[in-house]
């Protein structure tokens, strides 16, 4: 077992699916890990799959279409059977090969794209599933050692000078654009790498959740190298 996971106030770290989807969130504990050391060989469904875009969504069929190794197929089994698992769920799980997301770099004092530490938000409850087969991988950190990026004083005042607007739409600006999701990490900060072949859920900002909603930020990309990521 990583000490990293089973030692964090964070995280829960379970051993099946069915756990993964039915423990709660509770106290400081806003990720919960289906902890995995997974056989396989990733890199050979990466190195035969098409990259079309610098996301390209890969589907059941084309994971099925491809000539495989013993181990490929192995690897091929297991990305399939999370699949299931998550769609008998309910949820809608998307298998994608990246290159890169979009950067966001048209304000040079606040990013708000997924390799900024933000939260995910829904009006409804639902929770964020993620696993990493091949590739760097994200990151989570601890609600307490992150600041709110629009409670920095510096950054506020830059974005209450592009609203230039009402002081009483102020708040409903910074939501409006997502600055409100994306936050600083505190000097001190210990992030934690989410490593490769863990299914992973982490809670959700929405009306009914009970908890912190987790701090979680997508890698910088290995040079020459793409990702393989289940998300939903």
């Amino acid at each position: 077992m990583n000490n990293t996971f089973s030692d964090n106030s964070q995280i829960g770290v379970v051993s099946t699916f069915s756990e993964l989807i039915h423990t709660n969130f509770q106290g400081d504990m806003n990720a919960l890990c289906w902890h995995r050391n997974l056989e396989g060989d990733f890199k050979e469904i990466v190195v035969k799959l098409e990259l079309k875009e610098n996301i390209t969504e890969v589907s059941a069929e084309d994971l099925l279409a491809l000539q495989l190794s013993e181990k490929g197929n192995i690897a091929r089994e297991i990305i399939l059977n999370d699949l299931q698992l998550l769609t008998d769920f309910g949820a809608l799980p998307s298998l994608n090969l990246l290159k890169n997301y979009e950067r966001d770099d048209e304000l040079d004092f606040i990013s708000t794209d997924v390799y900024s530490y933000h939260i995910d938000r829904s009006p409804i409850g639902t929770d964020t599933f993620l696993c990493t087969y091949y590739g760097a991988a994200s990151d989570i950190i601890p609600n307490n050692q992150v600041e709110q990026k629009i409670l920095i004083p510096e950054i506020r005042e830059k974005l209450k000078a592009l609203h230039d607007g009402p002081e009483a739409e102020f708040e409903t600006f910074l939501k409006d654009y997502f600055f409100d999701l994306h936050y600083q990490p505190k000097p001190d900060a210990k992030p934690v790498n989410l490593g490769s072949g863990h299914l992973w859920r982490l809670a959700v900002d929405h009306p009914a959740q009970q908890v912190l909603p987790c701090v979680h930020r997508a890698p910088v990309e290995n040079d020459g190298e793409y990702r393989l990521l289940l998300i939903c």
